[in-house]
Parts: structure tokens; C-alpha cells; sequence
């Protein structure tokens, strides 16, 4: 089941919705994106039982905190996985953005928030808006667990935003994640993306200057 998402009808008004973020001092485009519900298996996934949401009691002075649950074991995503993504060229855009989702999405399992940063804008709502929850997943225990990523498509399309413009979809396996409310773990046997990255060349590379996401068990 989606939780949030920069939402379009259509893959034409997918892409429209990367309307800004296109340097330093854009401002954004993209609206603030609604609730919507998929009927299905609901969403779930992260790394352990929800956090009750109750401040922890203070014992005369004692610090009585539950300590903070470890973060997963889970490695980051191998650049030498998407060749060609530091260099100036449309596949290089393409290579660039598929890295960039692997990140969130490991982003989303192991709580680093840290790397995915690094690689966009920091003018990109729509990055700020995808990854907004990871600090409140990781204080709930609510973490993404595993799984395996599937390509789906990758596509360049044209830009008056951007240098490119990069539709990719794909799959995420067997895996639980928080519900709708951040309050429980459900498990989803298979969750699909549809994602378009506005691509800046910055320097000596490629950054996310635009970010629009779907997701939900019957995403086209």
C-alpha cells in the first residue's frame, strides 16, 4: 500500500510534475503529495516491532530510555553496479538516477540518511518529501526490511527543466514496512515503483534536481 507519493494520472503528467529544482535558488514545483490507499497487501517494511509512541519514564534521575535499536547489516549499493554514472552523457544520467533510488530505498532499510542526501539538489522537495520519514521509521523500529530490487524500464525523456529527465521503474520483493499510520509492521510480497529524476550535471557529476515518485501494488 502507497504512503506518500508526488503523484501523476499519467506517465506525461508524471513527468510534468518535475517542474523545477533546476538549480541553486529554484524554487520547487511539486505539490505536497496525498494519502492514498491500494487494496492489496498493505505496505510494511522496516526492521522490527513499532515503537508504542510513549515518552520513556524517567526512574528518580535514571536515565531509563530503551537503547536505540541497531541499524541493519544491509550493504549500500555498489557504484561499480551502474557503470557509466559519472559520466556526462544521457546513460550516465540514466545510471546516475538508478543509483540514486537503490540508495533511498537502502536509505529506507538501514536508517542512513547521510549518502542519499549527498546525491541531489538541495533544492529537490520531491527528495526531501521521499525521504522525509526515515528518521521517524528509524525512532519507531519501523525501518524497510530486505529485499530484492527488480528492473522494471528505464527511459530518458525530454526536459525543459533539466539536462535529462529519467523515467525508471521497478520492484521491490517479499518485504515488510510500517502501515499508512507508522504504527505496525505489514508485509507486502511485491511493491512497485514508478519514479522520474530531473538529472543536473554538478561539476564532475550527475544530482537529482527533481523527484517524482509512485508507489503502490498496481503502479503502470
Amino acid at each position: 500500500m502507497p504512503r506518500r507519493l508526488l503523484r501523476a494520472a499519467a506517465a506525461g503528467a508524471l513527468l510534468l510534475g518535475l517542474a523545477a529544482c533546476n538549480g541553486p535558488g529554484g524554487g520547487a514545483a511539486t505539490t505536497p503529495p496525498p494519502e492514498i490507499d491500494i487494496s492489496a497487501p498493505s505496505d510494511g517494511g522496516g526492521d522490527g516491532p513499532s515503537d508504542g509512541g510513549g515518552d520513556p519514564s524517567d526512574g528518580g534521575g535514571e536515565n531509563t530510555e530503551d537503547p536505540t535499536a541497531a541499524a541493519p547489516d544491509i550493504p549500500p549499493p555498489d557504484p561499480a553496479d551502474f557503470a557509466g554514472m559519472d559520466e556526462q552523457t544521457p546513460e550516465g544520467a540514466e545510471q546516475a538516477f538508478r543509483y540514486y533510488m537503490a540508495v533511498s530505498v537502502w536509505a529506507h532499510q538501514t536508517g542512513d540518511e547521510q549518502l542519499v542526501a549527498s546525491l541531489s539538489n538541495e533544492t529537490c522537495e520531491g527528495c526531501t518529501k521521499f525521504n522525509s520519514e526515515i528518521s521517524e521509521l528509524t525512532d519507531r523500529d519501523l525501518l524497510w526490511s530486505e529485499s530484492e530490487r527488480s528492473d522494471v524500464h528505464l527511459s530518458i525523456e525530454n526536459s525543459s527543466n533539466f539536462e535529462h529527465e529519467i523515467r525508471y521503474m521497478f520492484t521491490l520483493g517479499h518485504h515488510s514496512r510500517p502501515d499508512n499510520e507508522l504504527s505496525s509492521r505489514v508485509t507486502v510480497e511485491q511493491l512497485q515503483f514508478d519514479t522520474v529524476g530531473g538529472m543536473l550535471w554538478d561539476s564532475d557529476r550527475w544530482i537529482v534536481g527533481g523527484l517524482s515518485v509512485e508507489w503502490g501494488s498496481d503502479v503502470h
